[in-house]
């Protein structure tokens, strides 16, 4: 590839657009699959985990531990169904979520870590989580979320004001032991309409200045009764909401977070968002999403930092699929997918792409975050619409690349990356310039800590780029 090359910068977008990735609704589903299927990477993706290592069943999932326990909801367990924490005070590090949170890294993107705790551990297993979570660069915790509810076992095991000052400290010990974990205070918000306070505010006003980012769960409809009943006209194991009102709601909850904070604001994100399809059906969930899509972009005020949607594969109609009941491993593409995809590809959720100069190989590239990160670009001169564009590399890189709006992955063995799909849906009319970019996350998805800015940092040299090879016509013409 002997084009002029630049440097260019990922910034962050107006809105991030964030995604979780399995549940108690829902396993995990690899990161080159949803590249795929969404032709993106998110800002960060969400992984639901608990942590009851003071319990004797624990690290058994709870399905596994209580399997002979009779259910009535799906919090009817001493500790929730999410998957285990392996890590922490004398765990492994070579368990599920390390190596899920690894995946999600070499795929550009942040890792978002919610964590239910047992209130009652020591200050060791904190700092021992911390320790875990040095390597994975800029990490998002969420400890104990929807912390004003009573539903979740930590709840049951403390007196909210005694989870308040849980995770103040907690705060505090990432600070002093892992200062790239950013945490997430998730409580209630404003959740009257008549009302100018939050719920249980006097309990965890203590937790707004404490915590890095601050958020509330808000699903416009949900079918909390899932999977124990049907909804239905008139159940109360269900509700919906307008999604005005919702909006309106989160906002008023960012104004009084920021009153409480002394009138400083910090980054406000939805750590959870949906509209429930068990309670809309699959069509009024897409006019839900699209109509809230469509406040957060035409409100003059740029409040919301980031919005993750929950989720991508759901065993009930929580997800941009459902989980094929016949196959598991299987997901089915509902409605709302093809909504979510066209407002990702929204400019309100795009990240910003700068242009830095021209430079020359090799260059170090620095991978920060999913919102700071170098990469190059070289610009591609299109005669017509191609049958034909590949790259051929030499290198053992790790990349994510873009090319007309799709992203794609590339691993360290892989040589060969094909990029028509990103123009089946675009094709060109004509002659047409567009930019190749490249970014460099992680190989491993594990930064090195032995590098003076490791625990923020991750460098790769590049000492050459792939061929390219672009094509106008089929290699054998059509035969009469």
């Amino acid at each position: 590839m002997n084009l002029p090359i630049y440097r260019i910068h990922m910034g962050p977008a107006r809105c991030a657009a964030d995604l979780t990735d399995g549940s108690e609704r829902g396993e995990y589903v690899p990161q080159d699959y949803i590249l795929n299927v969404l032709g993106r990477p998110m800002r960060s993706v969400n992984l639901m985990y608990c942590y009851y290592p003071l319990d004797e069943t624990f690290p058994l999932r709870a399905r596994d531990a209580f399997a002979g326990k009779e259910m009535k909801n799906q919090w009817d367990t001493p500790y929730e169904d999410y998957f285990p924490y392996t890590g922490g005070l004398n765990g492994s590090r070579d368990g599920e979520v390390f190596r899920q949170m690894q995946d999600i890294r070499r795929h550009g993107q942040d890792v978002t870590l919610t964590l239910v705790i047992d209130p009652n551990v020591p200050d060791e297993h904190l700092v021992a989580i911390a320790e875990d979570l040095k390597p994975y660069g800029r990490v998002l915790l969420r400890i104990n979320h929807e912390a004003t509810g009573d539903w979740f076992a930590f709840n049951k095991r403390a007196g909210y004001a005694e989870i308040a000052q849980f995770f103040v400290r907690a705060c505090e010990i990432m600070r002093e032991h892992a200062p790239n974990v950013q945490t997430i205070t998730c409580i209630g918000g404003i959740e009257d309409p008549d009302s100018e306070t939050m719920v249980k505010e006097e309990e965890f006003a203590c937790t707004v200045p404490a915590a890095d980012i601050w958020s509330v769960d808000k699903y416009m409809s949900l079918h909390w009764g899932w999977p124990y009943d049907i909804a239905e006209k008139g159940g109360t194991s269900h509700n919906r909401h307008s999604y005005k009102d919702v909006y309106d709601l989160t906002k008023r909850s960012f104004r009084r977070f920021t009153e409480l904070n002394g009138g400083e604001t910090k980054p406000m994100v939805m750590s959870e968002f949906n509209a429930d399809g068990d309670v809309t059906g699959p069509y009024d969930q897409c006019d839900m999403v699209d109509g809230f899509f469509r406040m957060i972009k035409e409100d003059p005020e740029n409040w919301l930092t980031g919005i993750n949607f929950y989720q991508f594969r759901d065993r009930g109609r929580l997800g941009l699929e459902t989980e094929d009941p016949n196959h598991p491993g299987n997901g089915i593409a509902q409605p709302v997918m093809r909504t979510f995809q066209r407002w990702i590809h929204d400019p309100l959720f795009l990240p910003e792409i700068m242009e830095c100069g021209e430079t020359a190989l090799p260059v170090t590239l620095r991978w920060g975050s999913a919102d700071d990160a170098e990469g190059l670009a070289v610009r591609l001169k299109l005669d017509a619409d191609p049958h034909f564009c590949e790259l051929y590399f030499e290198d053992d890189q790790n990349y994510m690349i873009e090319c007309n709006g799709k992203w794609f992955y590339k691993s360290p063995e892989t040589k060969f990356v094909d990029l028509m799909p990103a123009f089946f849906e675009h094709r060109l009319t004509g002659p047409t310039e567009m930019t190749l970019k490249f970014f460099a996350p992680p190989a491993t998805g594990l930064n090195d800590l032995e590098c003076p800015d490791g625990l923020m940092n991750s460098y790769t040299t590049i000492t050459a780029l792939p061929k390219i090879r672009i094509a106008y016509a089929p290699v054998e013409p059509a035969r009469e």
